[in-house]
């Protein structure tokens, strides 16, 4: 049956000044556009006034409450062809694309948005019917707000060799991120267990009674404001690399979830976090061979990049 969800959070000092949609979608886990819905829909009270305008900023500390009407079958697929999806390889066993920022790879209670398993089944394709219902295929995961190179399972075997290789770490995952200031040492590890944070249910931190995560990072690049860095995974937690990143006081530009300075982001012209899957590598489940996939840095990274690089 469908019912509705009534959630109520604190607006935390990193949303200092954001438009209320932005904000729920920080703290709620919705698309920005379920947001503006709910404002529409008058569900969405900030302060205890009914909020009027997505466009509303929000200020440290104010209570935000909001209704979120629940479907009876939240984590339905809905087949639908998500513009900006890039197939980048494709064969019987495996499908690999390039995942733009905004699109989440499975529908999850909360979530109205566009998902990558939405799209592939939009699209004809047929992927393994392993895993939960709304998982079907998926061996690994990104963030909504980080793009980049994944690959799904298409044949069952292909998801039962892929998912052991993701548990055995044997798949090389790197990722690239602009982080605030120089981090000291240049290049070096982050060992340091990930739970869920105590006081924000969507976030994560640095816990002792989290689980085991492993960061290695390296520095390509050193500007005045921030550090483009080459990120290898060892460990894949939900935020890893955003939380050890914050951990070092070195955020990734754009993340005011995790501590990045709002003046800065504005001024690359960012509205997520400046982190992207550059490339993955691993054995072909059906061939053994070694194979790499990459994608290339989407025009809303790039730009930033190109801001920080020329600042003097």
């Amino acid at each position: 049956m469908s019912g509705l969800d009534h959630r109520s959070l604190r607006v935390p000092d990193s949303l200092e000044g954001e438009r209320i949609d932005v904000a729920m979608a920080q703290l709620f886990g919705v698309s920005r556009t379920r947001a503006a819905e709910l404002v529409s829909e008058g569900r969405v009270v900030l302060d205890g006034q009914v909020v009027a305008t997505k466009s509303e900023r929000v200020l440290p500390g104010a209570v935000l409450d909001v209704e979120i009407p629940q479907q009876s079958d939240p984590l339905e697929i809905v087949p639908e062809v998500v513009e900006g999806i890039k197939i980048i390889h494709d064969d019987d066993a495996i499908v690999v694309i390039d995942k733009p920022v905004g699109v989440a790879v499975h529908p999850s209670p909360g979530w109205r948005g566009q998902t990558v398993v939405g799209h592939l089944a939009g699209a004809g394709f047929r992927i393994s019917t392993s895993g939960a219902k709304e998982r079907e295929g998926i061996v690994q995961r990104l963030d909504v707000g980080t793009s980049g190179v994944m690959v799904i399972a298409k044949s069952e075997h292909a998801y039962s060799v892929l998912k052991n290789a993701f548990r055995e770490r044997t798949v090389d995952k790197t990722y690239h991120a602009l982080v605030q200031g120089h981090p000291d040492p240049i290049e070096g590890t982050v060992d340091a267990p990930i739970g869920r944070h105590p006081k924000h249910d969507y976030k994560f931190a640095i816990m002792d009674d989290g689980r085991h995560s492993v960061t290695h990072y390296e520095t390509l690049e050193a500007h005045r404001f921030a550090s483009l860095l080459e990120i290898h995974l060892e460990t894949g937690r939900t935020h890893q690399i955003r939380v050890h990143m914050s951990a070092l006081k070195h955020p990734c530009v754009g993340d005011l979830t995790y501590g990045a300075d709002p003046a800065l982001a504005k001024r690359v012209g960012l509205e997520r976090q400046w982190l992207h899957a550059v490339r993955l590598g691993f054995e072909h489940p059906e061939t053994g061979e070694y194979v790499t996939y990459a994608s290339s840095y989407p025009d809303d990274l790039r730009h930033a990049l190109e801001v920080v690089r020329e600042a003097v």
